[in-house]
């Protein structure tokens, strides 16, 4: 048996920075690393919304069936990619350490048509979470779908007539292209997760479990758990127009969160702080904050959208 561990990534530039980062990590304690390439469902398939083709799992399925048939030894994921409920035999080993969680916006001809509130822009994003959240903050806007990996989709907003589009910051600035964000989106409520990365492992495979287990960043690992609960309780999965940031700060971790209906009208805030040793259960009380509040109208509109 070989001592390489094969590392199953995505074949999008962003994601082989990713796996590449793992690798490098790994190999600093001394192991062989091979990248394996697998192409999901969701970068064959460009133009359907994500939303109809089952939200951002299309992207984690190829990956898990490589993994679930000995094809590669771990996967390395967007964390915000993966469902919070996994019935797989797979578990999360490890949770990189955390990049910028913001979203950015990507505006080639600038971005001072935001201060005209009589201007009608044409914004671009695939997020029910970005789409509602801006047009809670800019109701006249017109929102476009947009798929693709961050280079395709940078593409395709030099092309269009489009205002801007949305992106995460990490994805831009990790392949070098954050010189394209013209304005930080630092009101908008991040998705679950969003700038870390997760090393996922067999469960049955202990061994990889130990040598994976040492990457894990202990602070990004408590902030995301929350987010995901958050995410969880909500029963929102990926698609539903909900964001959730934790993050610490002198001992006390800060947590905003947020839900709203698709056309952004109502929205229901949440912001909690409590020390990192009483923080365990903070996503879990947040949703119920939340959904008690009338946020329960946010989960109903998906379910009937999908029915």
């Amino acid at each position: 048996m070989s001592n390489t561990i094969r590392i199953g990534t995505r074949d999008s530039q962003l994601a082989t920075w990713q796996a590449k980062q793992v690798a490098r990590e790994l190999e600093k304690l001394g192991h062989d690393t091979e990248l394996i390439f697998v192409k999901s469902e969701g970068d064959i398939d460009l133009t359907t919304p994500l939303t109809e083709m089952g939200g951002k799992g299309v992207f984690t399925k190829a990956l898990d069936n490589a993994q679930l048939n000995n094809e590669i030894d771990i996967a390395v994921h967007s964390f915000k990619d993966l469902p919070t409920e996994n019935p797989l035999p797979l578990k999360v080993a490890a949770i990189m350490e955390r990049a910028d969680a913001r979203d950015s916006l990507v505006a080639p001809d600038g971005t001072d048509f935001l201060d005209d509130p009589d201007y009608k822009a044409t914004i671009a994003t695939s997020s029910n979470r970005r789409r509602a959240q801006w047009l809670h903050r800019y109701p006249n806007h017109e929102i476009v779908n947009i798929r693709g990996n961050v280079n395709t989709r940078l593409e395709k907003v030099e092309k269009n007539e489009w205002d801007g589009a949305i992106f995460a910051a990490a994805g831009l600035e990790r392949i070098d292209l954050g010189h394209h964000i013209s304005e930080y989106l630092d009101w908008m409520v991040s998705a679950a997760a969003q700038g870390a990365m997760a090393v996922m492992i067999r469960e049955d495979d202990s061994e990889m479990g130990k040598i994976v287990s040492q990457l894990n960043h202990d602070e990004t690992a408590l902030c995301t758990t929350i987010e995901r609960d958050f995410l969880h309780d909500m029963e929102a999965g990926c698609s539903a127009p909900v964001g959730a940031y934790a993050y610490v700060e002198n001992g006390d971790v800060r947590f905003k969160a947020v839900a709203l209906t698709l056309d952004g009208r109502e929205q229901y805030d949440y912001q909690k702080s409590v020390s990192v040793g009483e923080a365990g259960d903070l996503g879990h009380s947040a949703a119920q904050a939340l959904l008690s509040e009338g946020a329960i109208k946010v989960i109903e509109e998906m379910k009937s959208g999908r029915e």
